[in-house]
């Protein structure tokens, strides 16, 4: 056993030195967490992960004032990587019940962050908050559009919500939403026609049967078919390509036993 003790008292001197390193190290991460990163100047957007270009962050700040100054809203932004200034942000802007503060941190998966004052959840709901994040902050816009423009874009949907009283949803309608819908508005419509379908060779349409099946083509068709559409865009030729699509797929699937039927009698 006497042989063991020398490797033993290099463990613990290993272990003791790395521990105090550890100690010695601690002070520098407060640099993670530090008030002293505030700008001495007052100023709506603080910029430490360097997203926005300086006339992005010119323009923006002066956005972002003139807009509390017309309707009392008070929008901030914090871009932040291996540094943060932390609670002093609160104390420093002054965030209350009427304040949003954007978070940007690119070490997540999604870009976007929001801290939201009570006063605004009446006005955009908690829902808002996260069909905002997961629109402009996933990596598939970010990929396409570029961090600055997640940042820019989610402050001008808040605003534009603001502005108007309020929303429910995230105002614009994105391609891949757009596509989703227009799919269950062709899925509604092939089961609406397969439930039409005549029980008795030349029998009239089952309309009992369509009627039966409502709920469930009239969930695709009307909620997530025509619903996202109208609450989400003025436009109306989304609305018509899915209606459109919604009789296609309805007019094929009624049609299907009629057009196989002809097919095997030639």
């Amino acid at each position: 056993m006497p042989h063991f003790l020398p490797q033993r008292l290099v463990v613990s001197i290993t272990t003791f030195l790395l521990v105090l390193s550890v100690w010695a190290i601690a002070p520098a991460a407060l640099a993670y967490d530090n008030p002293d990163l505030l700008p001495t100047v007052q100023t709506p957007i603080i910029d430490l992960a360097k997203i926005l270009t300086p006339i992005q962050e010119q323009n923006l700040a002066k956005d972002l004032e003139q807009f509390e100054a017309e309707t009392g809203w008070k929008l901030r932004v914090l871009t932040q990587y291996d540094r943060t200034p932390g609670r002093a942000v609160k104390s420093y802007w002054g965030l209350d019940d009427k304040s949003v503060l954007l978070v940007a941190d690119q070490r997540g998966g999604n870009l976007l962050n929001f801290n939201v004052g009570d006063s605004l959840y009446p006005l955009l709901p908690r829902t808002f908050w996260v069909e905002l994040q997961t629109r402009f902050g996933n990596q598939f816009f970010i990929r396409d559009n570029g961090e600055d423009q997640s940042i820019v874009q989610s402050l001008a949907s808040i605003e534009l919500c603001l502005r108007q009283n309020g929303c429910r949803v995230v105002p614009g309608l994105p391609e891949e939403q757009w596509i989703l819908t227009l799919i269950s508005s062709l899925i509604g419509g092939i089961v609406c026609g397969f439930a039409a379908i005549p029980r008795k060779p030349g029998g009239p349409i089952a309309w009992q049967w369509a009627l039966i099946f409502s709920p469930l083509w009239g969930i695709l068709f009307v909620a997530f078919g025509i619903g996202p559409v109208v609450s989400r865009t003025s436009e109306w030729l989304p609305l018509l390509r899915n209606v459109a699509a919604f009789l296609i797929g309805a007019l094929v699937a009624f049609l299907t036993p009629t057009i196989n039927h002809s097919a095997s009698e030639n």
